[in-house]
């Protein structure tokens, strides 16, 4: 996301602030940046818990597959962080695996998306154990919910833009 972004503005007055709190993630955007040495000094890679990170000035804000592992308790308290953070008209977006309302549609969707995932090569047990050890670690929310936290924090204007089996991509000004 960080590559991605860095690449749209007409103009090099911006700064990208990238966090991960796992080492991987970090250290790969690191050795990328050594690669493109021109993006270097306006990504900012930090390996740090995003509930204690400083959000300041922020025109853009995106979370990409974070919410789903913080503590449904700990949610709304990060989005008022953010929300705070952000500058007014700022974009906020988020991608997240999400879960239906309805347990059989959520059901059908979990298994072709598993189905989608054989067809990628990953095996039945290698689909298998990567449930079992993202049980009761990533914990989705529906769409709904979704929306209701973002705008009772001060955001507006909430969509999902993207979707494609249970992983969603939404969008909310501040």
């Amino acid at each position: 996301a960080s590559f991605a972004v860095a690449h749209q503005p007409p103009h090099d007055a911006y700064r990208i602030v990238a966090i991960d709190n796992a080492e991987a993630m970090p250290s790969r955007l690191r050795e990328r940046l050594r690669e493109n040495p021109s993006l270097g000094a306006r990504i900012d890679v930090r390996q740090e818990d995003l509930r204690e990170s400083e959000i300041e000035d922020a025109s853009m804000v995106i979370l990409n597959f974070t919410l789903q592992f913080i503590d449904p308790a700990a949610r709304e308290a990060l989005m008022r962080k953010i929300y705070a953070g952000m500058r007014p008209g700022g974009l906020l977006v988020i991608s997240e695996k999400i879960q239906f309302p309805d347990a059989d549609l959520n059901e059908l969707f979990i298994d072709l998306y598993h189905r989608f995932k054989e067809t990628q090569g990953y095996s039945k047990l290698e689909i298998s154990q990567k449930r079992a050890a993202l049980e009761n670690v990533l914990i989705p929310e529906t769409l709904a919910a979704h929306r209701e936290r973002l705008t009772g924090v001060g955001f507006h204007s909430f969509d999902a833009w993207f979707q494609c089996f249970n992983f969603a991509s939404m969008v909310a000004f501040k």
